[in-house]
Order: C-alpha cells, then structure tokens, then sequence
C-alpha cells in the first residue's frame, strides 16, 4: 500500500537555486513535507516564500547549514532526526569549479579539500546520520545528484595536495 504524497517528508539539501530548488518546488506542489537546506538563511527564506505562495502548501521548512563546516552537517542532520519521519532525502548540494567559485585549491573549515568536502563527504556524512530514521520511516529512499563535472576521485591523493589542482 503507497503512502499519501500529504504524509510523505522529504528533505532536499542545495534547495536555494537551480535543480534543487526547482525540485523541491515540485515536491511541494505534489503535497508532500518538504524541509529546504542552504547556506543562507535569506535565501532559504526567498525561496521558501516563493515556493509556498506558488503551491499553496505551507508545510515547507527552512534549515541553514554551511556543508564547508562539517559540525554544521552533523547539525543539520540532528535537527532532521527530531522529525517524525523522513521518506525521501535528496542529496544535491554542491558546488562547482571555476567562476563564480575560485578555480585555486581551498580547504574547508575542517582542513579537507572543499570541493571534496561540499561534494561527497558532506552528504555521505548527512545520509549515514539519518540512516536510522530513514529505516524507521521506511520505505524510504535517499537519491544522490552530481553533475557531470564531477571527476572520478584520485584515491591516492583525494585532498589534491600532490596532484595539480585542476578546479575540479
């Protein structure tokens, strides 16, 4: 037997711009829960606002959290583990090389690569803290996006402290 799309709760990080956001917009509109992730809460806000004055659906909620900073990921998913249930996360967030991003090596707050961190860490980080409640709510799924930009990690090197940093 399916679920009412009115009892499904769907948390979809990255959801301030571009697929993210345009993908929780949707969700919204099918009437399920949907809890909104970025790094800005302004434009959670704009969004969140957005999404509701389009759907009509006001069970949209905002959390703010800086996937450079893994103490915010951890945070984030605590906040989401306080929830009922969790059917369906979508991991989206990212960020991309080159402009508008800096095309130089960064480290994240944490000393791990960032793009490293933003792209991979940070979502396997989130998902395996809500794997519990994902059980418990199941059945439930957890959909992993990345662009085709994405390189193939170096195993030998995945910090690209020896490798020529190449903005991936």
């Amino acid at each position: 037997m399916s679920r009412a799309a009115s009892e499904t709760v769907a948390l979809v990080t990255g959801s301030t711009d571009g697929l993210g956001r345009a993908l929780a917009g949707r969700l919204a509109a099918m009437g399920l829960t949907v809890h909104l992730h970025g790094r800005s809460e302004t434009k959670l806000e704009a969004a969140r606002q957005e999404i509701v004055t389009a759907t009509g659906n006001e069970r949209v909620h905002t959390h703010v959290a800086d996937f450079a900073k893994l103490a915010e990921v951890k945070r984030l998913a605590d906040e989401i583990a306080a929830l009922d249930a969790l059917h369906l996360l979508v991991n989206n967030a990212g960020m991309g090389s080159g402009f508008p991003d800096s095309r130089e090596r960064q480290e994240s707050a944490d000393g791990i690569e960032l793009r490293f961190q933003v792209n991979y860490l940070a979502s396997f980080v989130l998902s395996e803290r809500l794997l519990p409640l994902l059980q418990r709510s199941a059945p439930a799924r957890i959909v992993m996006v990345a662009s085709r930009g994405q390189a193939a990690i170096d195993f030998d090197d995945p910090m690209l402290e020896r490798s020529l940093y190449e903005g991936r």
